[in-house]
């Protein structure tokens, strides 16, 4: 059966751009121009078209396909009952790769018309040393660019260099608007931004402080990686021809602070949600999406599973992490503005199970270190000092020690682990035949878990029977 394509109505040739991106990938080709190009339908929001600037070697062969088809490309919605929406793209109406014509993304920035930088350049592409919060000037490209500001190499130096031109022409302010997946989004942008030119440009800061605003922004949609066997299967099933498609969950959700000071789209027509303080949303979704990944991401590997939508397949580990969300994290999480939280908490759980978008459980355990100081600690101290209910998160604890110390799962397969943070310190702590050792750990020390003796005692028991009898037969024993 052919799959309906649904293809936008306005004119591209109509439509401005008001809107320079940095980083046209497939995340953002399913977020941010989904919704632009839903809004764009409107005829009075058709400035707001966008520009997308690719700025490094590996953009060559994306910036290729879509050139070849004048910037259009389609989205493969995939459903959680198995059906399929598939939308033609339009509002990429412009593309730039910073390569190729360096000065064409400098002047972009300058332009009057543009009036937001929106950002997908990965948490580390902010340059932010982790331990200190502080951004890093060590890096080559970075000292290249404080000292060549007229020929950048780096998302920071083309910004600054643009803004510059930008004040110089007095072509007005700007906003620059993350929209890349962490906390606080735009105070992390704000940093990194003004860190970079205050080194570079004292006047140029100072200019910034009354003329840019950085809004903290929350994003959602899962968008695997389109592998080439992916560009095949989409285009079969879809009956198109196209060398760019992306394809995504049905889910999208995108909430952002209204702190534009140059005006901004009626995204809200659309679905985007915008409120004064993100804070609410993101504590929702890190503690509920982000912590339940988790959550299941040890004790699914441990068991054999290699994808999510099969571990959630398994009504011993969906059963799991719906008592996590709903006894452990609810109590913690107050549900902000008209966010009913049970049919959050429901959708959750069918996204995780989406067979039409799998991820890699693998993916969920990588670089545990990082995420277990923003995922589960904040809520672990609430609960330790509430003598709330520990055996689930002291089971993630054991869970997570064994897929580190032995690196072998319960039928016996062997893996590698991948933790790019991990110190000298905390694989002596991993490699203790002491289970205790463990609870040391740099991730950790927010708060002294040694020292809460009911999440030590569970935790302890725990270890040991893993090792014993396997993770799924511990988690059994949790459940019943």
């Amino acid at each position: 059966m052919k799959t309906q394509v649904i293809s936008y109505s306005y004119n591209r040739t109509q439509v401005k751009t008001g809107i320079l991106h940095i980083g046209v990938g497939n995340f953002h080709r399913a977020h941010e121009e989904y919704y632009t190009s839903l809004l764009l339908d409107n005829p009075t929001q058709q400035g707001w078209g966008i520009c997308g600037a690719m700025l490094l070697p590996s953009d060559e062969h994306l910036y290729r396909a879509l050139k070849k088809q004048e910037n259009e490309y389609t989205l493969t919605v995939c459903g959680r009952d198995g059906k399929d929406e598939v939308y033609r793209i339009g509002s990429l109406v412009e593309l730039i790769w910073g390569i190729e014509n360096p000065e064409a993304v400098i002047a972009k920035i300058a332009d009057k018309n543009i009036r937001i930088i929106t950002l997908t350049i990965t948490e580390g592409g902010y340059n932010i040393e982790k331990s200190t919060g502080e951004f890093m000037r060590e890096d080559e490209n970075i000292n290249y660019d404080l000292t060549h500001p007229e020929a950048p190499k780096t998302t920071f130096g083309f910004v600054a260099e643009g803004l510059r031109r930008r004040k110089d022409a007095g072509n007005g302010p700007i906003t620059i608007l993350s929209c890349d997946n962490l906390q606080h989004n735009g105070h992390t942008a704000r940093k990194a931004f003004t860190s970079f030119i205050k080194a570079q440009d004292p006047e140029l800061a100072a200019w910034i402080t009354e003329n840019v605003t950085f809004p903290n922004s929350m994003v959602d949609r899962i968008t695997p990686a389109t592998r080439p066997d992916d560009i095949i299967r989409l285009n079969t099933q879809n009956r198109t021809v196209d060398e760019a498609p992306v394809y995504c969950e049905d889910f999208v959700q995108w909430v952002i602070e209204d702190k534009f000071i140059a005006g901004r789209p009626a995204w809200e027509e659309v679905g985007v949600e915008f409120t004064q303080d993100v804070t609410a949303y993101e504590n929702m979704k890190l503690s509920l999406l982000n912590a339940s990944h988790q959550l299941l991401s040890y004790p699914s590997f441990l068991s054999g599973y290699r994808k999510v939508d099969d571990a959630m397949h398994d009504e011993r580990i969906a059963k799991f992490v719906r008592m996590f969300m709903d006894v452990d994290i609810t109590p913690y999480v107050p549900a902000p503005g008209n966010t009913d939280l049970d049919l959050y908490k429901q959708t959750l759980i069918e996204r995780f199970g989406n067979r039409s978008v799998s991820d890699q459980v693998a993916r969920l355990c990588f670089d545990g270190i990082s995420k277990f100081p923003v995922y589960i600690m904040p809520n672990l101290i609430k609960m330790i000092k509430d003598h709330a209910d520990l055996s689930r998160v002291a089971y993630l604890f054991a869970t997570y020690r064994h897929y580190l110390k032995y690196k072998v799962d319960d039928k016996g397969i062997v893996f590698e682990i991948a933790e790019p943070w991990m110190t000298t310190e905390d694989e002596a702590l991993i490699n203790s035949d002491d289970p205790i050792d463990f609870l040391g750990l740099s991730p950790f020390q927010s708060t002294d878990l040694k020292a809460a003796g009911d999440f030590v005692k569970q935790y302890l028991q725990m270890a040991d029977a893993i090792k014993e009898k396997g993770a799924m037969p511990v988690l059994e024993s949790i459940l019943a």
